[in-house]
């Protein structure tokens, strides 16, 4: 809780929106940092970590992982707060949730799906390992607007 006015800081961002799915709130109130929080910080093992850069959180990070036939499957989401754009801290907090969930959980791909049009997360990925695995046209309804889907992957 102690970082929850960055967190409605940084995450009431219509271009951190518009690059997440829409179960990420805009605008983005105090009760939704306090949802968030509340929701994942008792979780174990945990999924969802802060990402700090000089002391200071700066966005967030989760593993998801799948059910069923896909078990051996985890996705990966993220967002970086906008004044910390361009500085590699995306890529770095990938590599390190890429080590985290190879240790934590039985899991053989890491799989990440990224906008078309996000090119600064599409680098961030191929900079941390991922492959390109298919690219999927518009299929994405977003803002009233259909977008592509590039799924990359990571495998152990």
């Amino acid at each position: 809780m102690n970082d929850l006015d960055r967190l409605v800081l940084y995450a009431n961002n219509k271009k951190i929106f518009d690059n997440l799915t829409d179960a990420f709130p805009y605008p983005y109130t105090s009760e939704d940092g306090i949802k968030f929080i509340e929701n994942n910080s008792s979780e174990n093992p945990i999924k969802i970590l802060a990402v700090i850069f000089n002391d200071e959180p700066v966005g967030s990070i989760g593993v998801f992982p799948d059910v069923d036939v896909h078990r051996k499957n985890a996705q990966i989401g993220y967002w970086i707060a906008e004044p910390f754009w361009g500085r590699g801290i995306g890529t770095e907090a990938i590599l390190k949730m890429v080590d985290y969930c190879f240790k934590t959980f039985d899991i053989e791909r890491i799989y990440a799906l990224a906008y078309g049009r996000n090119k600064a997360s599409q680098r961030a990925l191929e900079k941390a390992g991922f492959k390109i695995e298919a690219k999927l046209e518009k299929t994405i309804y977003k803002n009233n607007e259909y977008l592509d889907e590039i799924i990359y992957a990571r495998r152990r």
